[in-house]
Order: C-alpha cells, then sequence, then structure tokens
C-alpha cells in the first residue's frame, strides 16, 4: 500500500521538479491489475459511471496480467490522494481483482 508518508514526499518532489502547478487540477491516472481481463471489466463499469475515463484495458508484455487505466481531472493534497487510494484498495478488494496498483499524474492538456 502507499503510505500517506510516501504521498507527502511525492508532493514535495513534485513541487520541487514538476514543470506544472501540483497545488491545481492535474490530470491523475489510476491502475489496477488481474490476470483475467473479464475481472477487470465492472470495475472500469463502474469507475466510468462515477466520472473518470477509461484509458485502456490492456495486456502486459509479459502476456501474463492486464491493466486497467482510468483517469481524471482532479485537485489533490497528499491527504485527498491518501483517500483515494484507500478508495480503490476497497474497490479492488470488493471486486476481487489482483491490485489497485497506484497513480500517475501529469498535467491538464
Amino acid at each position: 500500500m502507499i503510505t500517506l508518508q510516501q504521498l507527502k514526499e511525492l508532493f514535495a518532489r513534485m513541487k520541487a521538479d514538476a514543470p506544472f502547478d501540483v497545488q491545481g487540477e492535474l490530470l491523475w491516472g489510476y491502475f489496477f491489475t488481474d490476470p483475467s481481463k473479464k475481472k477487470l471489466q465492472p470495475v472500469a463499469e463502474e469507475l466510468t459511471k462515477l466520472g473518470y475515463r477509461e484509458v485502456g484495458l490492456y495486456r502486459t508484455d509479459d502476456k501474463k496480467t492486464y491493466f486497467l487505466h482510468v483517469d481524471m481531472v482532479e485537485k489533490h493534497t497528499p491527504e485527498t490522494l491518501d483517500e483515494r487510494n484507500r478508495q480503490f484498495y476497497a474497490l479492488a478488494e470488493r471486486f476481487g481483482i489482483e491490485a489497485y496498483d497506484g497513480m500517475d499524474v501529469g498535467p491538464v492538456e
């Protein structure tokens, strides 16, 4: 699990190095994994109902697992991102998938 302390460190690094305002709205991507594509499809449906955009559901290069990538423009602090991560860990558990695998972030284009 990604800890609040890790998120605080992430935000500090981003604030120092990122070429965008980390305190504003950013494009946050979230990733879920499972060996079964069929198990990830209901997760994608649930998240799109909540306003997330499905970026892709694709197989890894080693063909052993699938990644579901969703994103949304959001404004986060370490604390709000920690809460979002907790929600997604619970979602992964509720749907019985292998993992919520974390997030990435970039500027809104």
